[in-house]
Order: structure tokens, then sequence, then C-alpha cells
């Protein structure tokens, strides 16, 4: 019995290996995602980094043998910076959508299945917290809290799990119809058991790839936190480098090295999850792959 098991698993992990490499889009954030992550890990081992070290003679110096991809206003190696800023964005993009997806299945699943007024006081808290303005919000939590890169997962997580909610919400008043949900309660299954037990596995999908996104927008609030002096100022981050480029006159003296590099890594690293949220979608949705 534990072997028909096992190839049952196997068979179902080789089908959904072959739908997401056979979408070329998924398969592309899957090597962009796999190349970030050991830039992120791996590239500090290999290249070694120090924020203050710096180089008085080197000043916005652009690219060259010893400096790849030139040097900022303090004579700080930016290729350096990048590759240590790689693991920052993942960092805060992985914990803190982690955070905002946990908080949003918890409250999501609550008003869904036990519904009633427990289910107007969560959806309500929730509405009200989704027209409010999501990057002042951030800001001033961020600011409230002071900068650091704690404070900021924290700050992204507690602001971005309103959308998760929604759709866990959605999915749950759904699958407490069915009647695997009724049998159990027929049998006097509690409700945190039926939770926990029936409802969350048949979401969990539906949740994996929406904390897909999330982590994509996890790393673009921490970009714009940093870009705009809100970062932690000992870690090196993508949106700090931008900063330093948009506060020393990077671009007026044309000093594109500055910029552009962490700009299209920001770009690529969101792309990757987006591709990936694209491909998982597509393989919980039927409808998508008889397209």
């Amino acid at each position: 019995m534990f072997s028909a098991k096992l190839a049952v698993r196997w068979r179902n992990i080789k089908r959904f290996l072959h739908i997401f490499f056979s979408n070329k889009i998924g398969t592309l954030g899957f090597i962009m995602l796999v190349f970030f992550v050991l830039v992120a890990f791996i590239g500090p081992m290999v290249y070694h980094y120090d924020i203050t070290d710096v180089a008085v003679g080197d000043i916005m110096a652009p690219p060259t043998r010893d400096f790849l991809l030139g040097t900022d206003q303090l004579g700080r190696d930016l290729f350096g910076a990048i590759i240590h800023g790689a693991k920052t964005s993942l960092i805060v993009g992985f914990f803190g959508a982690g955070i905002s997806v946990i908080i949003g299945t918890i409250l999501g699943l609550s008003a869904g299945y036990i519904g009633g007024r427990v289910d107007d006081v969560l959806m309500r808290f929730t509405d009200g917290m989704m027209v409010l303005p999501m990057l002042p919000l951030i800001m001033v939590l961020a600011a409230l809290l002071g900068t650091s890169i704690f404070n900021i997962i924290i700050v992204i997580g507690l602001t971005g799990w309103t959308g998760t909610a929604r759709l866990v919400r959605s999915q749950t008043l759904s699958m407490k119809e069915r009647q695997f949900v009724e049998r159990a309660k027929s049998i006097g299954a509690g409700n945190a058991y039926i939770m926990r037990k029936h409802i969350l596995p048949n979401v969990f999908p539906v949740i994996f790839a929406n904390s897909i996104l999330r982590t994509a927008t996890a790393i673009l609030s921490e970009a714009t936190l940093s870009f705009l002096g809100l970062g932690d100022p000992m870690a090196v981050s993508w949106g700090q480098i931008l900063n330093g480029a948009f506060n020393n006159g990077a671009v007026s003296i044309g000093a594109w090295w500055y910029y552009v590099p962490p700009g299209i890594c920001i770009i690529l690293l969101v792309l990757s999850f987006t591709f990936l949220g694209y491909s998982f979608d597509e393989i919980l949705n039927p409808k998508l792959r008889k397209r």
C-alpha cells in the first residue's frame, strides 16, 4: 500500500514538472530565479565586498578591470554591492510575503468558514485596509518602527495580506459546501479540525500561487522604501543603490553604471516571480492548460 501511494505521488510530481517545464514563460522565470538565488547566496562567498571599503581616488569611476560596474560616490565597488543586494531583496521578499500570506490565510479561512458576524467584521476590516493608500502607510510604519531589515519585513507583512484574505475567503466559501466537509461535520469534527485538515489542503494550491506574486510585490516595496531613504543604512540593497545614484546626480553626469544595473536587477527579479506565478496559474487552472 505504501509503495502504491509512493507511485501515485511520483506520477503526480512528474506530471506537474512536465506541465511546468512545457510552459516557456514559467521555465524562463524559474531559470531567472535560480540565477538570482545563486548570486545572492553563493556570490558573497566568492566575491568579497565591504560597505566600509572606499577608494578615494576612484569616485564615480566608470567600469574598469578592477571595478566591473564602476564605483559610487564614495569609491565603493558597485558590482559587489549589487551581488550582496540580491540577498537583501530575496530575504525581504520571501519573509515579507510569508507573513502577509499567513495573516491573509488565517483571516480568509476564518471569515469564509465561520461566516456570520465573524465574516462581516473581518471583511469590513479587510475592506478598510484595502482602501488605505499602501505606499504612504508603509512609509509611515517604516518611519515609526525604524529602518532595519527586520522592521521592513514586518511592515510589508502587516500591510500586504488583504488580497490573500479575499482570495482565500472566496475559495473557502466554495469548499465548505462540499460533501466531504458535510461528512466531517456529521461525525463530530470541530471547526478548527475541518479548516486545518479539509479546507486548507484544498485551498493551498491557490495560496501557493498567490504567495509567488506577493513575493514580487514585497521585493518592489523594499526597493521603494530603500530608494526613498527608509531602508536599513547598514544593509546593501538595490533600492539603496538607486537612492545613492539619485542623491548624487548620477543621471545628470551620465554615470549609467550607477543606476542602470540595479534597476535591471529589480525588474528581472520581479519578472521571474511574475512568470512563475503565470505558470503555476496555468497548472492549477485546467481551462488555461487546454488553451
